[in-house]
């Protein structure tokens, strides 16, 4: 960095984009759905949790709706 710029001076100011950053949360999810998303990982070269939010992010966007029947 040029020594001629002095940030003391400058003005701190609030992120703008800080209410769209993620959250870290706890799940607990079955074995073999985190070895999937862990295996498509070592395919792309994504990390799993990458992936799980883009799959996740996707239903959010497709509107895609959870259809499931209990038997009795």
């Amino acid at each position: 960095m040029k020594k001629e710029y002095d940030l003391s001076k400058m003005k701190r100011r609030r992120n703008p984009y800080a209410k769209h950053l993620k959250r870290q949360v706890t799940l607990r999810m079955n074995v073999d759905v985190v070895e999937y998303f862990k295996n498509m990982a070592k395919e792309t070269g994504v990390p799993y949790q990458n992936l799980i939010n883009l799959y996740l992010v996707d239903c959010t966007n497709a509107g895609r709706q959870l259809q499931m029947q209990w038997s009795s």
